[in-house]
């Protein structure tokens, strides 16, 4: 009779659990972050939840607190590449005109596109309560967008830095109550490339009464 062979023994070591598959760590970052940005642009801030991110990225429920801790945490990431963005936008703008004013007119008209085009990320980046508000990198992104203003008026008012800023945040309350005005359709459809067209016709109106650009007749 054949003896049986010894039963193997249980490890008593605990298992790591096994990786997103298809994903590296940066990358499962990335999806985390542009699912984030599908379910605001799609259906605003109010229907975000960690759990239909991480169906969007393919990944498990708990993946998006391995990476960002909560749901603040991923929007504070989605918001910091917001302002990221917008600067770029910003100081773009301004670099392709010569005069001053046609400087800050450019930055208005980019400031509006911005949020027509991205209407779930604008207007996370300025949902204070669903964000890690002191977080460094965050206040350090909204410093550089609006130190992009703050160039451009300080050219056009040649005063003192303090004046510079004043006339800054009058324009930044300028575009950014006309973003938000935009994108509650009180200009027009936001929902399409003709209505959009038409609400920035009305902002390049706005822009040229309160600044005109060259050549532009009051």
């Amino acid at each position: 009779m054949r003896k049986r062979a010894p039963a193997a023994k249980r490890s008593t070591v605990p298992t790591r659990p096994k990786p997103e598959v298809g994903y590296h760590h940066g990358e499962l970052q990335e999806a985390l972050i542009a699912a984030s940005e599908a379910i605001l642009a799609e259906q605003g801030a109010e229907a975000f939840t960690l759990r239909e991110a991480a169906r969007r990225a393919g990944v498990s429920p708990a993946a998006p607190s391995h990476h960002f801790g909560n749901a603040q945490g991923l929007l504070t990431e989605v918001a910091i590449r917001g302002y990221d963005a917008l600067a770029g936008a910003l100081r773009e703008a301004a670099s392709g005109e010569q005069g001053t004013r046609d400087k800050l007119h450019a930055q208005g008209l980019a400031y509006v596109d911005f949020a027509l085009r991205h209407p779930g990320r604008f207007q996370m980046m300025f949902a204070n309560k669903r964000l890690v508000a002191d977080d460094a990198r965050l206040k350090q992104a909204s410093r550089a967008a609006g130190h992009a203003f703050e160039v451009v008026v300080a050219e056009l008012t040649g005063g003192t830095a303090k004046e510079a800023k004043t006339a800054a945040a009058a324009a930044w309350s300028t575009v950014h109550g006309f973003a938000k005005l935009a994108l509650e359709e009180k200009f027009g459809s936001v929902n399409n490339e003709a209505g959009r067209r038409e609400i920035m016709m009305t902002l390049d109106q706005v822009l040229n009464y309160l600044w005109p650009a060259s050549g532009t007749r009051r």
